[in-house]
């Protein structure tokens, strides 16, 4: 039986058809599991009931799934497991979601890795069991991409140069570094980058600086376009390409589950790279699709589709002055999607079948 599509109107919508993919990225999936409606964490020794519960891919797949709902053409290699986890996000990843697994395989006997989240207060905790997969699988072969997405926790792998060489815009992003010794190693790797996009934390620790603008200007040094995303506050970005600077501020919506929003944030601002729009815009785009997760309780399957972002525009939930600093979005919505109104939205059913 075949999983039915909930970004029906995903497109392709591809900016670029000199090209195999606009993304390409590698990484680790993991089986979400989401609890949410919590009143907090609970105490040792006690338990907490509720009936909130979603499951979705995530890691990795949070960014990849936000990508394909933009209709970007996304081809992601991962490792999967050959239990009932790794079949699920297999299948809601190749036949839901529309995301290219040419580059993946599947290992038997491997344990899929599992995040628990426990969302509560517009925050969440997370407990991960992970173990190593069998074997390397390293890229050999990438495809002909416009654009990739690489963390430089690691240093920036042999197939990502190969595609910058070719002409590939390089992402980048990184997570928490757990030891928190926010090493310089990891900022002398932006020298095969071409767009970072660290939170404010981050970058304030990497660069050893005391504001979101001095973390933003120390990165511009050494990286084409920097943004440092700023949760409720926004985004600000420098694109030294063309002498932008921009910022921009959060959508004005209430954030039920932040569960991977700066992993859509980034989705869209490659769209909006995709679509050569100024910095400015990329930054209210990023901030919309983002937003726009956030109101769901569902990990990478609360990233919007342009069913939702079009619906959204017709709503009456933001000032009709807010909402007009998105009409550059309209010429990029699917035909289809423009008359159907508020009550037209597709969403995937967040839990395991």
């Amino acid at each position: 039986m075949t999983v039915p599509d909930p970004c029906a109107e995903r497109g392709p919508v591809s900016h670029d058809h000199g090209h195999d993919l606009d993304v390409f990225l590698t990484g680790q999936v993991f089986m979400d599991m989401i609890f949410t409606g919590l009143p907090g964490l609970p105490p040792p020794g006690t338990e907490l009931v509720t009936d909130g519960l979603g499951s979705a891919p995530g890691g990795v797949a949070n960014i990849a799934v936000a990508m394909s709902r933009l209709g970007l053409r996304t081809g992601l290699s991962a490792t999967f497991g050959d239990d009932l986890f790794g079949a699920y996000l297999w299948r809601t990843l190749a036949e839901q979601e529309a995301v290219d697994l040419t580059w993946s395989r599947r290992v038997p006997g491997w344990s899929s890795p599992v995040t628990v989240s426990l969302a509560y207060a517009a925050d969440r905790s997370m407990v991960t069991y992970t173990r190593p997969p069998h074997g390397e699988h390293p890229v050999l072969a990438p495809p002909r991409a416009a654009t990739c997405f690489v963390d430089i926790d690691r240093p920036v792998p042999a197939w990502a140069l190969t595609l910058r060489d070719k002409g590939a815009l390089v992402f980048a992003d990184l997570g928490w570094d757990p030891t928190e010794t926010w090493s310089s190693e990891v900022l002398d790797r932006l020298a095969h980058v071409d767009v970072f996009l660290p939170n404010a934390v981050e970058a304030m620790a990497y660069t050893r600086t005391a504001s979101p603008d001095e973390a933003l200007d120390a990165l511009a040094e050494r990286v084409p376009v920097v943004v440092v995303k700023q949760g409720a506050r926004g985004a600000i970005a420098v694109d030294s390409t063309t002498g932008e600077r921009a910022s921009a501020a959060a959508l004005p919506v209430e954030a039920l589950d932040p569960t991977g929003a700066g992993d859509v944030f980034a989705a869209g601002f490659v769209f909006g790279t995709l679509a050569r729009w100024p910095l400015h815009q990329r930054l209210r785009f990023a901030n919309l699709v983002a937003g726009l997760s956030v109101r769901h309780y569902s990990g990478s399957l609360g990233a919007p589709c342009w069913s939702e972002i079009a619906a959204f525009g017709e709503s009456t939930e933001v000032p009709p002055e807010v909402l007009a600093e998105y009409a550059f979005v309209v010429p990029f919505i699917p035909e289809t999607e423009l008359a159907r109104g508020t009550e037209s939205v597709a969403r995937a059913e967040p839990t395991l079948r």
